[in-house]
């Protein structure tokens, strides 16, 4: 009878955060999750940072106005520990959902007031934490108030449909973070994208567009791309002034999710500017049909022209030496070991 590979169905989840509210943004997202798994969903993928919300008020604001120091204090008093509460109700949630969730957080490093990460979180459907992916190199305003990860957290997950990956807005387009992931054999890829862009670009909406089908060629699996949207709350607390309320309030500024096939096919979208949930049912044998044609990490490829190397490992900054006591702060958890590497293709 040979390998079954079988159809997963996947949705990209567009929504606005409750606008720089931990617990609300985590509760709205909690309630998606049960949604889309009672419709079915088996992988389901959220905006960027969609609890408690993206910087996007550097859009608007010079970086050391008044509004933006306010607004990013309130990011990281309103930024997520992981594990944490929040998380916690959401891998509560994904196991009702019995759903792989792919989410973008606010991170902190727990026990600090200073350093945040943007990050996609990935929980399995038995409610467990598999692992967390940090954005390698913050875009735009992101860079005054997000750290870069590292090689630590960069990399697929095995599923029981084969590896998932996910990476966030702009290194969607990195070549070499494509090409990595491809080469770790992702069948499905989930890119979480923030509310909008810059007033100065292209809409969010033609970008999401761009790189979903051009991930898709590239590597031949099925792309959920997962954008944010906006809401009142979001333009009130944002005091943009009437030019940007004009443009947050334009159809055509936030919103465009969609799903993708290996043949680089738009299924399911693009949305507009509304909340909803979009869903797709994914042929995972169409991902055969494809690579029999280009297997960049395989056959297409010439390993003896061209090589990728990872770096896994995360530099430390701070080491204490000989005084063990120091080294071990009360009642800290720490993740579950996330699952043995998928190895590149020879």
């Amino acid at each position: 009878m040979g390998d079954s590979y079988g159809t997963v169905k996947v949705a990209a989840v567009q929504a606005a955060s409750v606008f720089l509210d931990r617990e609300g943004s985590t509760e709205k997202a909690c309630r998606l999750i049960r949604e889309a798994g009672k419709n079915g969903a088996r992988i389901i993928g959220f905006p960027e940072g969609f609890i408690p919300a993206h910087p996007v008020w550097y859009h608007h604001h010079a970086a050391t106005a008044a509004i933006a120091n306010k607004l990013s204090i309130e990011l990281f008093k309103n930024s997520i520990e992981i594990p944490g509460p929040q998380t916690d109700a959401l891998c509560a949630a994904a196991r009702d959902a019995n759903a792989y969730v792919m989410i973008g957080v606010c991170e902190k490093i727990p026990n600090t007031i200073g350093t945040m990460f943007n990050s996609q979180l990935y929980i399995g459907p038995d409610g467990q934490i598999i692992r967390k992916h940090q954005k390698i190199m913050p875009t735009v305003g992101e860079r005054l108030v997000h750290m870069g990860g590292y090689g630590d957290t960069f990399g697929a997950f095995q599923s029981e449909f084969g590896p998932v990956s996910g990476l966030i807005c702009g290194e969607n387009s990195n070549p070499l973070a494509v090409f990595a992931l491809v080469a770790e054999g992702t069948r499905i890829h989930v890119m979480s994208w923030p509310n909008h862009f810059p007033t100065s670009g292209d809409p969010l909406r033609n970008r999401v567009a761009i790189d979903s089908q051009a991930f898709a060629q590239v590597s031949k699996a099925f792309v959920i791309s997962a954008c944010g949207t906006v809401d009142d709350r979001m333009i009130k607390m944002l005091q943009a002034g009437p030019e940007a309320e004009k443009f947050l309030r334009d159809p055509n500024c936030c919103g465009g999710s969609l799903i993708v096939d290996p043949l680089s096919r738009i299924i399911a979208g693009p949305m507009g500017a509304e909340e909803d949930i979009l869903y797709a049912d994914c042929n995972l044998d169409l991902g055969i049909q494809m690579k029999l044609r280009h297997d960049f990490a395989g056959h297409y490829n010439r390993p003896d022209i061209f090589q990728v190397h990872i770096n896994r490992a995360a530099p430390q900054l701070y080491r204490v030496h000989n005084d063990p006591a120091a080294l071990a702060p009360p009642d800290t958890q720490e993740l579950p070991a996330p699952p043995p590497r998928l190895s590149p293709p020879d």
